[in-house]
């Protein structure tokens, strides 16, 4: 029991040393205690994977912490809940996290607020995994709330950047929509199941809505236990009255919405690409191992409530599939290389989502696992990169890099042929990206759901375009002459070896990873490895059925990658006319895709600009002229113009105040002869 408060709480701790008494013991002590104790939970990480997923012996087990929320009908725990699930998040969220603060050593050495920013990634990583190791809504909430500050304070670190501090604002601010919908999720879970303890949860929905098509004897059997029928009206939201089945539907589609926010889906994706204002490894992090992984990891945990809705799985898969090619169409034309590899996460972000909606919940998870390889080493390769060429970000004054810095080179090639799914169809020769991604790819064709179709197709369609930008990164980056100004190309240089070692390291894995693990995640070994972990209906068959699908459906994924490679070599090596061609030839298509879709102009227009409108009609016309005008300010002007009348009578002179003194007497007799009479 030990072992797993280990892992969770000793980033904490490293955070709370180096947070509080960082300015104390220095910068490179707190480098070295957070990067120390993530090293330390890594290799913790990688013994419980062995002991819980891969062993025949583990099973699921919860690790009391202490009592938490007592009050009413609410009882909750804090307790980790650990089983395979658990362990696969463990390995990924702990080993990017610690080759991150390995990484940041290098990278980080010239800032002056180094203890900071190590305390930053501590707490980042002790949020993730707070909400990986929940074992009940609530403290899924912290979790996922305490990653949402992380990213907040990360992407913000830089502080007196202007640009900085809009992104990291954006981040928050967008997430806080996702998040209102996992809140009201959370409180609709409560409603139907009468707890938010997953275990209540999962128990009480492979029963609530009764299987089969005889709904009176269903009926007559709630009657008879006194509980609510199928038809039963169960739960009002936003007006609409839903029965047993609408209402899973509706908290499913809640959670969904909590996950779109987070993992950055389609209509909820605009403050990924800007969080690439912060230092890059917190880009790395991010992307691969932290907060956009939150919302696959929500899904995938409450797959016993969205197997009993195949509404809210086709919105899942609608929505990822759109994602995958709406972001890999974006990636085709961006210029900063941070912002195309975030694009690809984005993608492949729709990839894991597709997966999750037909009910492929391994093939998500397993994309999950490999894509966290290959996306922190392409993120760590492009700081490499910015390292050496001045902090220089636009692919456009870069090239023939290729010699200067050879061993980044290589790196991020082993990294582009991982993302891109390099490999050979029917055999176990290939990258990591080949496994799992192309295992989504079959599996949308071979599912029965309605939308498999629509998904297959924009799968191989948004993988042609990834291998094509990730191929035109490559080239522009590392290839041709160079862009560069000769100053900047004489000081190019490669990273030291604190930086290139983490880069060694998830080379590995990006082209091992998939190979060693793709019959347990999604094979033959499916079940004996989650354990239950993930729920998978009666009726979902897709782990047996994706292995038969026709030969041109398992060559469609290297069709793709061939085809994308291919262009991007004729643009970017042989005709290097051709990109700007192509720009002038279809300009309104370019300055579309450029400007993404013009989603940033349409929200600016229809939230940001209103809401300013909003706020100045409210501070000017609702606070300045009304309140203020009829309310304090308007009392104060009126005692001002009364007593601006009495003090006309204070002149200051001597003469007026005897004559009033006189008046005054006069008076006072008078009243005193004639009062009498009265």
């Amino acid at each position: 029991m030990l072992i797993y408060k280990l892992i969770v709480f000793l980033p904490l701790l490293g955070a709370f040393i180096v947070g509080l008494g960082g300015s104390s013991i220095g910068a490179k002590a707190s480098e070295y205690i957070t990067t120390g104790l993530m090293l330390v939970v890594a290799v913790l990480s990688w013994y419980v994977f062995f002991d819980v997923a891969m062993s025949e012996t583990g099973q699921h087990i919860t690790v009391p912490v202490m009592r938490w929320v007592q009050s009413g009908g609410v009882d909750v725990e804090w307790a980790l809940r650990i089983d395979t699930l658990t362990a696969v998040m463990f390995v990924v969220v702990n080993s990017v996290s610690s080759l991150v603060h390995v990484y940041s050593i290098g990278y980080m050495h010239h800032d002056p607020h180094r203890p900071r920013f190590f305390a930053y990634l501590s707490l980042f990583t002790f949020a993730m995994l707070m909400l990986v190791t929940s074992d009940n809504l609530l403290q899924m909430f912290f979790g996922w709330e305490g990653v949402g500050l992380a990213s907040y304070l990360l992407i913000g670190f830089w502080y007196k950047k202007p640009s900085a501090n809009a992104a990291a604002m954006k981040a928050f601010i967008v997430n806080r929509v996702g998040d209102f919908g996992f809140a009201l999720g959370i409180f609709g879970c409560f409603v139907l199941f009468g707890s938010i303890n997953l275990e209540s949860i999962f128990a009480a929905a492979a029963t609530y809505v009764p299987a089969g098509a005889d709904h009176a004897a269903a009926a007559t059997e709630a009657a008879a236990e006194h509980m609510p029928a199928a038809t039963d009206i169960v739960l009002t939201l936003f007006g609409y009255h839903l029965d047993k089945a609408a209402a899973v539907t509706g908290v499913c589609l809640l959670l969904f919405m909590g996950a779109m926010g987070k993992s950055a889906q389609f209509l909820l994706h605009t403050w990924l690409p800007d969080a690439m204002e912060g230092p890059t490894p917190v880009s790395a992090l991010i992307h691969a191992a932290t907060m956009v992984t939150a919302g696959v990891f929500l899904v995938a945990r409450m797959s016993p409530l969205f197997e009993h809705s195949h509404t809210a799985l086709m919105v899942v898969t609608l929505v990822g599939a759109i994602t995958a090619f709406f972001a890999a169409s974006v990636g085709l034309v961006q210029n900063d290389i941070k912002r195309v590899i975030a694009y690809s996460t984005c993608s492949q972000l729709g990839y894991m989502f597709v997966a999750l909606g037909l009910g492929a919940y391994g093939a998500a998870i397993f994309h999950l696992f490999t894509h966290a390889f290959f996306k922190a080493l392409l993120f760590l390769c492009a700081g490499s990169v910015i390292h050496a060429v001045s902090d220089e970000q636009d692919m456009r004054r870069m090239g023939g890099l290729r010699t200067h810095i050879p061993k980044t080179f290589w790196m991020m090639t082993i990294g582009t042929l991982a993302i891109t799914g390099l490999g050979i169809p029917g055999t176990s020769i290939g990258f990591a990206g080949f496994f799992s991604k192309d295992a989504i790819i079959e599996s949308s064709w071979a599912s029965h759901s309605p939308l498999a179709g629509f998904a297959f197709s924009l799968l191989v369609i948004a993988a042609v375009f990834t291998s094509f930008y990730s191929w035109r990164l490559i080239f522009m980056t590392f290839f041709g002459k160079p862009r560069a100004s000769h100053d900047v190309m004489h000081h190019v240089h490669e990273s030291p070896n604190v930086m290139l070692v983490p880069l060694y390291v998830l080379a590995i894995g990006a082209v091992f990873a998939g190979v060693i693990f793709h019959d347990q995640f999604f094979g033959e070994e499916y079940a004996a490895f989650w354990k239950g972990a993930l729920f998978t209906a009666p009726g979902n068959e897709i782990v047996e059925h994706y292995h038969h699908v026709p030969l041109l459906v398992k060559w469609s994924a290297f069709i793709a990658m061939v085809l994308g490679f291919a262009v991007a070599y004729l643009f970017y090596i042989r005709s290097t006319w051709l990109p700007d061609y192509f720009a002038k030839q279809q300009h309104g298509l370019y300055q579309f895709l450029l400007n993404k879709w013009y989603f940033d102009e349409l929200y600016d227009f229809l939230f940001v600009r209103s809401a300013k409108w909003l706020g100045r009609f409210l501070w000017k016309r609702g606070d300045g002229t009304v309140i203020d005008g009829l309310g304090p300010n308007g009392v104060a002007a009126r005692v001002v113009d009364v007593t601006g009348q009495v003090v006309r009578v204070q002149t200051g002179y001597l003469y007026h105040y005897a004559f009033v003194m006189l008046i005054g007497i006069a008076g006072l007799v008078t009243w005193m002869m004639l009062g009498s009479s009265f």
